[in-house]
């Protein structure tokens, strides 16, 4: 099993920005790929981005290309996500997801592991 624990998420007003963490713990050496998807109330859960564990291969949306940053510290084997130029399109719950098959991909479904989200609100 593997443990996903995001924090950094909040209140924040366009243009600003906010710096997502997510830390896993346990079977970690099973891991592929980590990824962030977000999901507004009412709305499908989205892809934002995902990162391979040891290469550090990423992949975007569209929406947050240029805006958007995701790294990771294999070491301490936590994934981030920069968020710059937030919009209040960006509000949403952000949620960290962990994949054991070795493929990325953006489909939520493909993902093993999930955190318990973080709130991140854009006010305009």
């Amino acid at each position: 099993q593997v443990q996903l624990v995001e924090s950094g998420g909040g209140l924040v007003q366009a243009g600003g920005s906010l710096r997502l963490s997510c830390e896993a713990s346990g079977r970690t050496f099973s891991v592929y790929a980590m990824a962030w998807f977000r999901q507004a109330p009412g709305k499908e859960r989205n892809f934002v981005a995902t990162i391979t564990r040891s290469s550090g291969r990423t992949d975007y949306a569209d929406s947050v290309k240029g805006r958007f940053t995701i790294s990771r510290d294999y070491a301490k084997n936590t994934v981030y996500l920069q968020m710059n130029s937030l919009k209040p399109e960006d509000t949403a719950v952000y949620y960290c997801a962990a994949r054991t098959g070795r493929q990325l991909t953006t489909d939520w479904r493909e993902y093993d592991y999930w955190g318990q989200g973080t709130q991140v609100t854009v006010s305009s």
